[in-house]
């Protein structure tokens, strides 16, 4: 699985591939330049209970130490891991 990031200036998204399937998609939008906020997270039904979810969350919050940025999960998913993942903790807004 490769999580791929199309960062656009005001929004973007991260996206799931497998064998050149999309099994998933969390989306973001920009709350200025340090904060993004997590708002959607998706999972094609073929794929789920994978943890692509969960991987597509890992893969923000990567990105988010590496350019010292913090975020702000808006969507439930993304909310309930962090919730559930006191190592997130350095970049949650």
């Amino acid at each position: 699985m490769e999580v791929q990031q199309f960062n656009r200036e005001h929004k973007g998204f991260f996206k799931a591939v497998d064998n050149d399937q999309e099994a998933g998609l969390m989306t973001y939008t920009w709350a200025g330049p340090e904060k993004m906020i997590i708002d959607h997270t998706e999972v094609n039904e073929n794929f789920s209970g994978k943890g692509v979810g969960r991987q597509l969350v890992e893969a923000a919050v990567k990105y988010a130490r590496e350019q010292h940025i913090k975020i702000i999960p808006l969507c439930p998913y993304a909310k309930s891991v962090f919730d559930k993942t006191p190592d997130y903790a350095d970049v949650l807004a």
